[in-house]
């Protein structure tokens, strides 16, 4: 059941998730997902296994909203290395880059490079805009992945997909996963377990968060569907540059910040776009997503954090 996050109730609740400083910390047993103090991540990640999710980079903007956004990635990087436990690799939500250019895929390259931690990705609309839709993206990256670029991996007990949703876009700019996509997706889980842990990562977010703003996928029914078996399902998406969460029976949505600039919440402004705050707030708009999968437990802690704390 989408939710209407127009309403005043609503708008209220995202405006606390979006907003909330070092954001929440959730920990799923079984499936059940129960709120903890973000403090506690330490203790789960001493017992389990963690990454971090980044999102919305744009390296190559260099609008009023954020005129340094390698200078806030950087920042981003730098809070990812004094974590009390070293992640196991870096999650990229998509929107890498701005334009597209090769020499903003360098720089994002060099700068994430520089923390020595692997990286997976996919793409966000942004980094697809090239005038072969995407092939510069896949030329770079595309090393084992299907199609335009999905693929899933194993690590840390959990069963990761990453899902590209951000070409052939609907009407509206809504996301897009396509019949040759969520038939690979089929194949992939039907051989897995249901006990299975399972994360998907996506740019554009698989529930309907705004569908006038482009702000959610077309066809993730079909995909929502194939994961109804699962006891533990986290997706993990970017493009909204602000915190959004939702638990749909066995399924956990979060949105993650930008590290580059926000966009204004449905309802507040007329579209979506780089949103302009001042210089002394930005860095409470910005910031990361730490995971922690534990061993044997099924369970899954996700805990936000500005680049202001």
């Amino acid at each position: 059941m989408t939710q209407d996050l127009r309403s005043p109730g609503r708008r209220r609740a995202l405006q606390c998730m979006a907003w909330g400083g070092s954001g929440a910390l959730w920990t799923f047993m079984g499936g059940v997902p129960m709120s903890q103090s973000v403090g506690d991540a330490r203790a789960a990640a001493a017992k389990g296994f963690s990454f971090v999710q980044i999102s919305d980079t744009h390296i190559g903007f260099d609008k009023a909203a954020n005129s340094d956004v390698a200078g806030t990635l950087n920042e981003t990087l730098t809070k990812i290395a004094g974590l009390s436990e070293r992640p196991a690799f870096l999650l990229h939500t998509g929107d890498i880059t701005h334009l597209s250019k090769q020499s903003e895929f360098d720089e994002a390259d060099q700068l994430i490079g520089a923390s020595r931690l692997a990286m997976h990705r996919v793409p966000g609309e942004h980094d697809v805009l090239d005038e072969k839709t995407g092939q510069l993206y896949l030329a770079r990256y595309g090393k084992g992945t299907r199609g335009d670029g999905w693929y899933s991996f194993d690590a840390g007990g959990a069963h990761f997909i990453g899902l590209v949703n951000v070409l052939r876009l609907e009407g509206g700019g809504l996301g897009r996963l396509g019949a040759e996509q969520l038939a690979w997706l089929a194949a992939d889980l039907a051989a897995r377990s249901a006990s299975t842990p399972i994360v998907i990562f996506a740019h554009m977010p698989l529930w309907t968060i705004a569908s006038e703003w482009g702000w959610g996928t077309q066809d993730s029914a079909q995909a929502l569907q194939l994961l109804a078996r699962f006891g533990s399902v986290t997706i993990l998406n970017g493009h909204i540059h602000q915190i959004a969460q939702k638990v749909e029976g066995n399924l956990v949505f979060h949105t993650a910040r930008s590290t580059a600039f926000p966009q204004p919440e449905p309802g507040t402004a007329k579209a979506p776009g780089p949103k302009v705050v001042p210089a002394e707030q930005l860095r409470s708009f910005l910031g990361l997503t730490s995971v922690t999968v534990r061993d044997g437990a099924h369970g899954l802690a996700i805990a936000d954090t500005t680049l202001a704390r």
